[in-house]
């Protein structure tokens, strides 16, 4: 059975595809408004990890509806949880999907669904969503992670990555100028995944 796992090249979602590889067959899928080559990012580290991968294009509406979500608010927890709401919905609509999954943690707080949005979307759209690591927290995950894999880890606006927060800097970027940037976005530190470690 083929499992999609929502994949932004970072330790969770990477982590997530090992995880269930013993298990599905998994296909890797990146999620791109077409701002930003962030497909080109996620398709080097899905080949260092040896899963297929896809890119799927979402509505540039989507991404629209999240400028002024965090425009609104000041912050973007709200614009990213959106974004990956409606991530999920298109993936589910692709037919031949059936199971969707992603890199989401314990703790975290973006991107997550709510229970209500998952029944939703299980009810209406005919799949079934999970999250591997949902029971790990952050120390759990760093561990199981420095076992597997070669990261580099940096300030999120330095790191390469391809999540749904690149794009999302970049329209505010364009439109709003760094300033903005620094204003909305907390300085957080993110993850790249570079390649499996090899055992002897």
């Amino acid at each position: 059975m083929k499992v999609s796992v929502l994949f932004s090249g970072g330790k969770d979602s990477s982590l997530s595809a090992l995880l269930l590889e013993p298990f599905f067959e998994v296909e890797l899928v990146t999620c791109n408004f077409g701002l930003l080559p962030t497909g080109e990012i996620a398709a080097k580290t899905a080949e260092e990890l040896h899963f297929p991968h896809r890119v799927l294009s979402l509505d540039r509406e989507i991404l629209e509806k999240a400028y002024e979500l965090v425009l609104n608010e000041g912050f973007p927890r709200g614009a990213i949880n959106y974004i990956h709401e409606k991530a999920v919905e298109t993936l589910a609509l692709d037919p031949a999907v059936k199971l969707i999954a992603d890199g989401t943690r314990r703790d975290d707080r973006v991107p997550v669904l709510s229970v209500s949005q998952v029944r939703s979307i299980e009810d209406r759209l005919g799949v079934q969503y999970f999250c591997p690591l949902k029971g790990y927290g952050k120390k759990v995950v760093d561990s199981l992670v420095g076992s597997r894999l070669n990261i580099e880890q940096g300030p999120s606006e330095s790191t390469q990555k391809a999540d749904y927060e690149t794009e999302l800097r970049e329209l505010i970027r364009q439109r709003r100028g760094e300033d903005a940037i620094k204003k909305l976005f907390p300085v957080h530190f993110q993850s790249r995944v570079l390649s499996r470690k090899k055992f002897p």
